[in-house]
């Protein structure tokens, strides 16, 4: 009869979000942190942090941690199940997991004896047809025009946000932000970055623009702020400017990437659909709204701002305009 125990992995939403991998084995639970989740792609090995060996009270552990020992930070399950064990070593660990999120072969192997240790996929992922998630994604465009008028049919209206186009790529907890050129802008918006603890484990790549706020949360037009945040090299002057200074939310218009999957060949209003599902709402990340035609005229009357209509049935289009997108301002109506 096989040897069969159980094992767990909670989200801690600790100072950084990580995952914990905790075996049963031996009437205790041997446990690594692991600060971007299991790997899906056996040609990745990712670093996973030997801790202290915990009681098995916390197969079933939720809630706020306090204990110094353990990490201050609230724990979720993330997944259960039961693991067979192939070797328990001290220092290299080889087992099969079967859990309702997560099944496969895995082996964690420690590098010179210390706390770090590195976990790898033995066998192939379930879904033969997932890719890594791509870094730098050059944003579709929009072309100038006047306002579409087909009683919304044919046409969705959003607001066009004056602030930094930027895609957000979050790769289980490792957030990239890039502009509208591919260009690395992530240390200079630190509160934007924090969205990977919204998404947890999941590959996502959003659309949208980074725009000033004030300390309530309404939206402010400052070129000139967005200018000083851009032009800052520190982590810790973008922290300072964050809390201070300029204070910026991410506004997400559409969603490129799922989970190893592309949905760009989706039409605009499947892709909106997953949009809304992931309900984006935090201190420095919103989803921005679908308007209805008398409200995009009222933007456009209000002078400060323009819209951007959508064919509903568009596809996304990488770094060039295609007409399925039409942007209008106040001066150009």
């Amino acid at each position: 009869m096989a040897d069969v125990r159980r094992f767990v992995i909670q989200q801690h939403d600790a100072t950084r979000l990580h995952w914990d991998l905790r075996l049963e084995h031996d009437g205790v639970l041997r446990s690594w942190a692991l600060p971007r989740g299991l790997p899906w792609n056996p040609k990745e090995n990712r670093l996973a942090v030997q801790t202290e060996d915990h009681g098995l009270e916390f197969l079933d552990h939720e809630g706020d941690d306090f204990d110094g020992e353990f990490g201050a930070g609230r724990s979720t399950q993330w997944d259960t199940g039961t693991y067979e064990p192939h070797k328990m070593e001290p220092e290299k660990v080889v087992v099969t997991l079967h859990g309702k999120r997560v099944s496969g072969k895995y082996s964690l192997f420690s590098m010179r004896g210390s706390r770090d240790w590195l976990i790898h996929r033995m066998d192939p992922p379930a879904d033969d047809q997932r890719v890594a998630v791509p870094i730098g994604v050059v944003p579709m465009t929009a072309t100038p025009g006047d306002v579409p008028d087909d009683g919304g049919a044919v046409w969705a209206h959003e607001r066009h946000w004056n602030g930094v186009r930027a895609i957000v790529t979050d790769d289980t907890g490792r957030v990239v932000i890039t502009d509208a050129t591919g260009a690395d802008i992530s240390l200079q918006f630190p509160e934007v970055r924090r969205i990977g603890r919204a998404i947890g484990h999941r590959e996502l790549i959003l659309d949208g623009v980074i725009v000033p706020v004030d300390t309530a949360g309404a939206v402010r037009h400052d070129r000139a702020g967005l200018a000083r945040r851009l032009r800052i090299r520190s982590d810790s002057g973008a922290r300072n400017a964050s809390r201070t200074g300029a204070p910026v939310v991410f506004v997400a218009f559409d969603v490129l990437w799922v989970d190893g999957r592309p949905i760009t060949a989706l039409p605009w209003e499947l892709r909106r659909r997953q949009l809304d599902d992931l309900r984006l709402d935090g201190p420095g990340w919103r989803t921005g709204e679908v308007l209805s035609l008398d409200e995009a005229y009222a933007i456009l009357d209000d002078g400060e701002t323009g819209i951007v209509a959508k064919r509903r049935d568009s596809i996304y289009t990488v770094n060039r305009p295609t007409g399925d997108w039409i942007r209008t301002d106040e001066t150009s109506r």
